[in-house]
């Protein structure tokens, strides 16, 4: 048997990060990098990257020697983007373009992990050609980043995508919230005008390797094939893991005047990547039964004690 690809994780104690490693560790060599928290999984190395010179991650990289490298990192909470805006640009423009410099001297393939909110929220199932028209700092930050990575990398694969799955302690998803409240009691408001289009992370890390494999380029939504609101996404999630539906309450995203501006409608159309691949992602309870089977056969506690 040959030896196993290596593949470097930027972002690694984040929450794809982190899973993404646990998902790949059987088939690939896994390097994590990571920036200030320590993460520990079994099989798994890690590293630290100066990603403020370009010049500095072509010498790490090297070192490395990564057959592929996930672009996991950036600043991803909607609210200190709003009020750090050049931090959000130093982290998800300044240093996603470093890396993809880095790549492209060393000839390196490499996948960068955008997101759903780049679209005002007026249109459903955005698909990769649908003009960018962000609405908030996060949402601008990752469309000049999109931009950036591929005009110095034109090799670049960028992921556009919204995923959940079980979290580390630090680091909960959107399922984590919903599951955990209700198991505790607590009645839950979640939005009925928010539409989104989620995967799980093993969905798509998987998706994403095989997106890889057949040197895509480019921009391909990888999101999971139901467009759903965020409080029917908590009812099939209640459903599932045998919860009390009665505690989710309806709420508007139109009632919640503290909130920074987000769109509506975050639904993407994943129709370029299931042809490419020439299948499904899966629907919103495909999705969900990989989150209920992982819990079932114990094998994600890893992953939630960190």
């Amino acid at each position: 048997m040959g030896k196993k690809p290596r593949i470097l994780i930027v972002g690694g104690s984040g929450l794809l990060g982190v899973n993404w490693a646990f998902f790949a560790r059987d088939e690939y060599q896994v390097v994590l990098a990571l920036h200030q928290r320590e993460v520990c999984l079994k099989n798994v190395q890690t590293c630290y990257l100066t990603l403020d010179s370009t010049d500095n991650l072509v010498h790490q990289i090297q070192a490395i020697k990564p057959n592929v490298i996930i672009n996991a990192a950036g600043m991803t909470n909607v609210d200190k983007c709003e009020s750090d805006p050049d931090l959000a640009k130093v982290l998800n423009v300044d240093f996603a373009r470093n890396l993809a410099l880095a790549c492209y001297r060393l000839t390196v393939p490499m996948v960068h992990i955008s997101t759903d909110h780049l679209f005002s929220g007026q249109l459903s199932l955005a698909d990769e050609i649908t003009t960018c028209c962000p609405i908030n700092v996060y949402g601008q930050t990752k469309a000049m980043g999109e931009v950036q990575v591929l005009s110095v990398n034109p090799n670049i694969l960028v992921i556009r995508t919204n995923f959940f799955g079980w979290g580390p302690s630090y680091r909960q998803s959107f399922s984590d919230l919903v599951i955990n409240g209700l198991r505790a009691g607590n009645a839950l408001t979640l939005f009925g005008d928010v539409y989104f289009s989620p995967i799980h992370i093993a969905v798509l890390a998987k998706t994403v390797h095989d997106l890889i494999n057949v040197q895509a380029k480019g921009i391909f939504n990888v999101v999971g094939d139901e467009r759903i609101s965020k409080k029917d996404f908590g009812l099939r999630l209640a459903q599932k893991f045998n919860l009390d539906t009665t505690l989710i309450k309806i709420g508007s995203i139109d009632d919640t005047k503290f909130l920074i501006r987000r769109p509506k409608d975050m639904s993407l159309s994943n129709q370029k990547t299931c042809t490419l691949l020439n299948r499904n992602m899966g629907n919103i309870d495909d999705q969900i039964r990989v989150l209920y089977e992982q819990e079932r056969d114990g094998l994600i506690e890893e992953v939630r004690r960190l």
